[in-house]
């Protein structure tokens, strides 16, 4: 079948797609400031590639009332938090960071060599945002795959990690070769859906390019993803969050309020990190 003829045989449309803002190594492709409002539980998402080249990395830096999942498409990074954990996140490896009340985590270089993957930010519901901070690393081995996708967060077919979702969502890792067809039926009641192309492109029905997010209508009608070379991309849809976004600097809350209890608790944690000669 023809390229034209894989764009064209979807019923379920690409509202919008985007290149996003880039900064250094870092790609943002969504934001509480474009599509964050409407892709809500999802409200960010980074795109990083260090192209080869030494990197200094992420230096500690806080978050409340969000969780993020960083996801290694290739090479690996270094990790820290201020729940204790140290290591190194390995090539298709996942950090979960439920930040809850506040906590502290960064990243540096890992190995010599590319380094690229995903960074979600996932709004969380009120009986989260101030709650205990947790904090995960999952081994390759320990991701759930079926077909051509790993379940990063949620469950899919039957398949589910082990990562507690804090809402309803399903966020999946796939690859795809060159010729290859893969369906993603999507629950029910998961109205929201958008993939990013980390590699290789996709029709999708529309054509969906290396370094672009597309959002899908609303709805649960299956997409048909077609790889137009040999492709890799992350896919999330989810029950739409239907809190408010209220927004610090690197802190997502529901309200006013939580967002200053959460900000407080940030910074009692920076104040022993300070005593402690980490900053």
């Amino acid at each position: 079948m023809s390229a034209t003829a894989l764009l064209q045989r979807s019923a379920r449309p690409i509202t919008h797609k985007t290149r996003g803002q880039t900064h250094g190594m870092v790609t943002r492709l969504m934001s509480p400031g474009d599509l964050g409002q409407r892709l809500k539980p999802f409200v960010f998402l980074d795109l990083f590639d260090n192209g080869g080249r030494p990197f200094t990395g992420f230096s500690l830096h806080p978050h409340s009332g969000i969780a993020t999942l960083t996801y290694m498409a290739q090479g690996n990074v270094s990790y820290e938090d201020t729940n204790g954990a140290t290591g190194l996140l390995p090539e298709g490896g996942v950090e979960w960071m439920r930040a809850g009340k506040g906590v502290w985590h960064g990243g540096g270089a890992g190995e010599p060599g590319r380094a690229w993957g995903f960074q979600l930010w996932i709004a969380l519901p009120p009986h989260l945002e101030l709650g205990p901070s947790v904090s995960t690393y999952q081994a390759p081995a320990d991701i759930p795959a079926i077909g051509p996708a790993r379940v990063l967060l949620g469950s899919y077919a039957g398949v589910a990690n082990a990562i507690e979702a804090p809402a309803p969502i399903t966020y999946l890792a796939v690859n795809l070769r060159a010729g290859e067809r893969w369906v993603y039926d999507q629950p029910a009641d998961h109205r929201v859906l958008w993939a990013g192309v980390g590699r290789g492109s996709v029709a999708a029905p529309g054509l969906i390019e290396a370094g672009e997010l597309a959002v899908f209508a609303p709805g649960s009608d299956p997409v048909e993803f077609n790889a137009l070379e040999d492709a890799h991309l992350v896919l999330g849809s989810a029950v739409p969050h239907n809190h408010l976004l209220v927004l610090g600097h690197y802190s997502v809350h529901t309200s006013p309020a939580a967002l200053l209890a959460g900000e407080a608790h940030i910074r009692e944690i920076q104040a022993g990190l300070w005593r402690d000669g980490r900053l």
